[in-house]
């Protein structure tokens, strides 16, 4: 790894000198098969073939229509230096939302991968498949909400992706209220290509390869396509960052300490902290405390926390269609994918009588003392020992008959879709035995239920073995799956003959059916491990029924209305729930180059199974802050002692079957002008709102409300206050341990919030084929977020998201991007424009940002080309210090630098 990371620190001088060489190396030009393409379609001036686009189920001629849809091509994720299918929907202008990602370290979900689109959360996205639903990841992201996983899609197979935002219900049913994203598959190949990618980062760490092999074969009526893709990718740790791999600023760890928690002194250790002074990278030290001393080290947080985690992936598609005759075509579609995930978000750590108050009696003293340790990744054999492992599989499979029915203008299509999703999650955990492995046997329990011991302080101190630790370290277990099916019979045609052209009709019919079930590790309830805390098996299944209709109408030569509606009925845990959505459209045509648009939809969500379902379950967050108490104590957030404590709080949730479904609306207007075939432009307004929302806030977002309500920026008495009171309980003042810390957080999910947001997306493209310098393509757009609101409750005053200083959502992202073809040689440079974001601290903004990221790709012959790509060229990472360790925004932006591979793809076989 150390030549690829030699190497790729040359790496942007080349790749710019490629870049702006280009034309001297090649000898003549030949159009790449995009330009071809183009051209033969210029030359085409019969009728054009119609093909559906998403969100209509009326095949259209053309891409634009009354709402606006965003394509990105399968040359697009080479060329922009997409890693895969969510590395490219993640950096969509469209994608303003804040989402917990890999490197957020704390999640629920840190196996799988999610975007926000118009940042109303991600589970306000549909994801498709080749039109079709995919199952729920099984875990529910934040511990609430469902949403799709977006990693298991083989990028070789990706025809393109379409982005439709704004509500689309009446089309596609539940979840259409942001957006719709709808990856659609190739449908047809020759030959067989062979695909290796080797890359890794300048800065070290996260070195990666893939190998795709995909191929297709047409022999009379049938046709078959295929694909393989292995994946590896090593972590990111952040001790791999010379920045974030100690914490100089912060109060260090107290990594072994013994304290009186009546007199609140520390005791001494003696020189057990210069025997230990080589754990923790050789950063152990003694620390003077009140009373005493204790052992602490700066590199405790870097030391088990991975920014990127370490993943292997293995996905296959299989596609086949076979034609009964010129009008009925068969087909079958199968998707496998598995993934192992890992990651590491904090070590192994031990507090006495955890289960008990956090301290005993300490019989050889007659004192009440509270002991710790942090165990060092050297006495365990390496940090890798105690990380949290994930094993996904999923199964997608779709089979049916598309075609015409003869004598009539009217295509149909009937089918059968299932999805299957299933995680299994490995989690080290202490056993039961821990106390008495440091304590020594109990003794008993004093007159208030105390436990006595009569520990020898030296079971403290001593360095662990390897072996020693695997006595009192388990592996937890957790299992989770969840599935749907869907039987769905669609038709369109053509009604009747209007004056300015044919009345064209779809409809739509669907049966589905979907379920999940979380299963803990049920082992912890027989005392197994090291806590108290019991937990359940949460399932749930639920029926839908939806008919739905969509007519197109060309009122005149120029103008065209569309008109949709659709009804869904929802049946779960004993009760119904169904919903009328419809929505409108308009494209005016003045002028052959001219669209004038515009556009209305309803739209809904069904309750989340996991809202619904969810039995009462108790746990603990990986890591809490308690921003009240920073506050009260008047410490900045990267200074507080009282900031980024792990483990975190305890929590309470519960679900309720009682919800109904969110509401939503949405309307937009735009114009698009292509005054000829290689220049385009559109400008396009949104606005979206949703009611009836589901409320169900994170522990980070309680946490920071009570701060607000308690420092008097909220009314104590307004609702969300009285909200944020009785949810979060804290010890009282007089507790021996811990007094005023966070005892408990309860959160549950109610029908009650208010979201609405409204912006402009701005794009344009321009193609320039030359005789001799090639061919030239400059691409540009810009989406900026003009109102941004949220409302907890009905008696709340409405927020203003947009210039809260607690949003990190993006208030604008832009792209510019040229490629340049000529000969054998192609060449991209593209930039990212992300705009301000609130510092950690809350108190300014963090400056606009903009990333370049290169590519060429070279035709060796005509069956094997060489690509190189560079992403982040200048090797940008942004810091903020404001917040504390790790100095970066968390989940804005990549602390990884420049990354950079090199790909080699051949063809053969035709």
């Amino acid at each position: 790894m150390k030549t690829t990371n030699l190497q790729l620190k040359t790496l942007p001088a080349a790749l710019l000198a490629v870049l702006c060489s280009v034309p001297l190396l090649a000898q003549s030009e030949t159009p790449d098969t995009a330009a071809a393409a183009a051209a033969a379609a210029d030359a085409d001036k019969g009728a054009p073939e119609k093909v559906l686009v998403t969100g209509s189920r009326i095949p259209r001629a053309t891409l634009e229509g009354p709402s606006a849809v965003t394509v990105i091509t399968n040359a697009d994720l080479t060329k922009q230096g997409y890693k895969n299918v969510f590395d490219a929907l993640t950096n969509l202008n469209q994608n303003s939302g804040f989402v917990q990602g890999e490197d957020f370290g704390n999640t629920f979900t840190p196996s799988a991968t999610t975007i926000s689109l118009r940042g109303m959360g991600p589970n306000h996205t549909l994801v498709l498949l080749n039109g079709r639903r995919l199952a729920d990841f099984p875990i529910a992201y934040g511990g609430t909400v469902n949403f799709t996983n977006l990693a298991n899609i083989p990028s070789a197979i990706v025809d393109r992706i379409e982005i439709l935002t704004g509500g689309a219900s009446a089309i596609y049913g539940s979840d259409a209220i942001a957006g719709v994203v709808n990856v659609i598959l190739k449908r047809q190949a020759e030959g067989f290509d062979v695909n290796l990618k080797l890359g890794g980062l300048s800065r070290g760490g996260g070195a990666n390869r893939r190998l795709q092999f995909t191929g297709g074969h047409s022999e009379g009526a049938l046709n078959t396509l295929f694909a393989i893709e292995l994946s590896d990718r090593d972590p990111l740790w952040s001790r791999d960052r010379d920045f974030m791999a100690t914490r100089p600023s912060a109060t260090p760890t107290v990594i072994l300490g013994r304290r009186d928690v009546k007199t609140k002194n520390y005791l001494d250790l003696g020189d057990a902290c210069s025997q230990l002074g080589d754990l923790y990278y050789g950063s152990v030290v003694k620390t003077p405390a009140k009373g005493g001393s204790n052992c602490t080290s700066q590199n405790v947080g870097p030391t088990w926390w991975t920014t990127q985690t370490g993943n292997r992936s293995k996905n296959a598609f299989g596609s086949a269609t076979y034609a009964l005759n010129d009008n009925h075509t068969l087909f079958a579609d199968v998707l496998l994918g598995g993934n192992d995930t890992y990651n590491n978000t904090r070590g192994p750590s031990w507090t006495s009588a955890s289960t008990n108050g956090s301290y005993f009696l300490n019989q050889n003293t007659g004192a009440y003392e509270a002991w710790n340790k942090y165990i060092a990744p050297e006495e365990i054999g390496g940090a890798n020992r105690y990380n949290r492992n994930w094993t996904d599989k999923a199964f997608s499979v779709s089979l049916g008959s598309r075609g015409h029915i003869t004598g009539t203008s009217w295509d149909y299509e009937a089918s059968y879709s299932g999805s299957l999703y299933r995680s299994r999650s490995q989690t080290p955990r202490a056993l039961a035995n821990i106390d008495s492995f440091f304590l020594g046997p109990k003794l008993g329990v004093d007159k208030s239920g105390v436990s006595i011991y009569a520990p020898d302080q030296a079971r403290l101190t001593k360095r662990l073995t390897p072996a020693e630790f695997d006595t009192i370290t388990g592996l937890s277990i957790a299992k989770d799956e969840s599935w749907t099916n869907t039987l769905s019979v669609t038709a369109n045609g053509e009604v009747w003959q209007l004056p300015a052209g044919p009345l064209r009709v779809a409809t739509v019919a669907e049966v589905g059916r979907q379920g999940f079930s979380n299963t803990p590790d049920l082992a912890g309830n027989d005392g197994i491990y090291n806590s108290t805390s019991k937990v359940d098996i949460t399932a749930g299944t639920r029926n839908r029924y939806a008919l739905g209709a969509e007519v197109s109408v060309p009122l005149l030569k120029q103008l065209t209305a569309t008109l949709a509606g659709r009804y869904d009925r929802y049946s779960f845990a004993g009760r119904n729930d169904g919903k009328f959505t419809y929505n409108t459209g308009l494209e005016f045509r003045p002028a052959e180059q001219l669209l004038l648009r515009g556009n209305y939809a309803t739209s809904f969500r069904a309750p989340d199974m996991n809202y619904i379902y969810k039995a009462r379950g108790t746990g603990y967050y990986s890591s809490s802050t308690d921003y009240l108490r920073c506050a009260q104590a008047g410490q900045e957030l990267d200074k507080c002692e009282y900031a980024n404590r792990s483990p975190g709080f305890d929590y309470v949730q519960i679900g309720s079957k009682e919800l109904k479904s969110e509401r939503g609306t949405s309307y937009g207007a735009g114009v698009v002008w292509s005054p000829s075939t290689s220049f385009d432009v559109s400008l396009d307004y949104y606005n979206i709102k949703i009611d009836d929302q589901v409320t169900n806030l994170s522990s980070d977002a309680l946490l920071r409300d009570e701060a607000r309500c308690g420092t008097g920026k909220l009314d104590p008495k307004s609702p969300t206050c009285l909200d944020v009171y009785s949810r979060i309980t804290r010890n009282p003042a007089t507790a021996l341990n811990k007094p005023n810390e966070v005892n408990s957080i309860r959160v549950n999910p109610i029908n009650a919030a208010h979201e609405s947001t409204s912006g402009i997306d701005l794009a344009a493209k321009y193609a320039l084929r030359t005789a001799s310098l090639g061919n030239f393509l400059w691409n540009a757009s810009y989406s900026k977020v003009l109102t941004k609101r949220s409302r907890q409750f009905a008696g709340d005053e409405l927020e203003d998201e947009l210039n809260s200083m607690d949003s990190t959502d993006w208030r604008d992202k832009g792209k510019l991007s040229v490629s340049w073809n000529i000969g054998d040689w192609s060449s991209t440079l593209a930039a990212s424009y992300y705009g301000k974001i609130p510092q950690s601290n809350g108190k300014g903004y963090l400056t606009p940002t903009t990333l370049l990221n290169g590519s060429v790709v070279y035709q060796l012959n005509k069956r094997t080309t060489l690509s190189l790509v560079v992403n982040n060229l200048l090797n940008r990472v942004k810091h903020d210090t404001t917040g504390g360790w790790p100095y970066y925004p968390i989940g804005s932006y990549s602390p990884a630098g420049r990354a950079g591979w090199v790909e080699l793809n051949y063809h053969f076989g035709s």
